[in-house]
């Protein structure tokens, strides 16, 4: 089955830059496998499935302004998101959270608890298709931007910069409630 016929939906569970298997190095083709198509193998007959990619991001408030960082990076260069990061294979979510707001922000934090996990639409400007927040406490430290933002600072939920998530813009919803 050719991907120039299948609408572009289906062409996430089946993409076709995967040409070549992971495992033999056979020739990938489309076929039917459970409830979507998929990349299979012709010679060993694995099946490519895809995976989501996973974010994880904290909340932190402090004297009623929430710690926001500039992203440097698409996707949403130059607008303004919680500390945030992808978490990769066997790594625990939460520590990774912590971790990456340390990267960004050059401060310590605590997980206090979930807020919430957002699915997110699938596009090609390479962000999470899962983030998960959490609530965090400030530990300490001095705002340092790093890593992946360019700015970090904190903001009045009523007087904020541009926004570049949608993730980003419900949790200030959120927290302007409380």
């Amino acid at each position: 089955m050719s991907h120039d016929s299948l609408p572009p939906a289906l062409c996430l569970s089946a993409p076709p830059e995967v040409a070549f298997c992971s495992r033999c190095g056979g020739k990938m083709e489309t076929r039917q496998k459970w409830d979507k198509l998929r990349r299979v193998c012709v010679d060993c007959g694995f099946i490519h499935f895809t995976d989501p990619k996973v974010g994880v991001g904290v909340a932190v408030m402090q004297e009623g302004k929430i710690l926001l960082v500039r992203r440097r990076m698409n996707p949403g260069i130059g607008k303004w998101s919680l500390p945030a990061g992808f978490v990769d294979y066997g790594e625990d979510p939460q520590e990774t959270a912590v971790k990456e707001a340390l990267e960004e922000t050059n401060l310590h934090v605590e997980i206090e608890s979930l807020m919430d996990v957002y699915h997110n639409p699938i596009d090609k400007s390479g962000g999470a298709s899962i983030f998960i927040l959490y609530q965090a406490n400030l530990l300490g430290g001095t705002p340092q931007a790093g890593d992946d933002a360019d700015a970090v600072g904190f903001f009045a939920l009523d007087n904020l910069p541009d926004i570049a998530f949608a993730s980003t813009h419900d949790a200030i919803a959120r927290l302007h409630k409380t």
